[in-house]
């Protein structure tokens, strides 16, 4: 089965999102209108600033479609503000600040620093493919971490290393998927992978 993913296209790093998707066996036409929410099998909500595209999806009329789907059970993946943007709770939010929620999980934005302070690591990610043995290249753009996480969050991937040492990164529930860093950027696509078969699951 080859599962048709959308990829948000309001902001953001939406192309790498679409060529990751390909190469992982999706179909990934870009959602800008309500009306491109229509047969879709998953979504992705990609990287970018999360209070631009909290307003975008609001001005484009795709907030309250986008998260009836969601509450729906549409499977879904967020990366860095896409994981804002999926969280239910959120810290260190500008005062306007809405998300579109359905994961349990509670992040704090902005939590590595700015965007000087961009950094990369190697992640032991084990649900994904050879996920023990090849660790994942992690991205982090002013990234969050998951600063809380209800009963249902399965923790995926936790940062080894620093000052952030323990902090929770990836994360998923039944029909969810999200990371505070960018595997789109990197060439690896084990990450879309397992998001391409989390939505096959999700569709038998």
């Amino acid at each position: 089965m080859k599962p048709t993913i959308g990829v948000l296209a309001v902001q953001g790093d939406v192309r790498e999102h679409v060529r990751a998707l390909e190469s992982a066996g999706a179909s990934a036409p870009l959602v800008r209108r309500p009306s491109e929410l229509e047969h879709l099998d998953g979504i992705v909500l990609p990287g970018g600033e999360s209070t631009t595209m909290d307003k975008l999806l609001r001005a484009f009329e795709l907030q309250q479609p986008l998260q009836r789907l969601l509450a729906e059970g549409l499977p879904a993946y967020g990366s860095c503000a896409g994981m804002i943007l999926l969280a239910d709770r959120v810290l260190d939010a500008t005062h306007d600040q809405q998300t579109l929620g359905g994961l349990d999980i509670t992040v704090r934005r902005n939590a590595f620093g700015r965007q000087v302070d961009s950094f990369e690591e190697d992640l032991s990610m084990p649900v994904l493919r050879d996920g023990e043995s090849q660790p994942v290249r992690a991205v982090f753009i002013r990234a969050p971490w998951v600063e809380e996480a209800g009963p249902g969050i399965q923790v995926l991937a936790q940062v080894t290393t620093g000052p952030a040492a323990g902090r929770v990164v990836a994360i998923r529930d039944d029909s969810r998927l999200a990371t505070s860093f960018h595997p789109e950027v990197t060439g690896d696509h084990r990450v879309h992978e397992y998001f391409v078969d989390m939505v096959r699951a999700a569709t038998r």
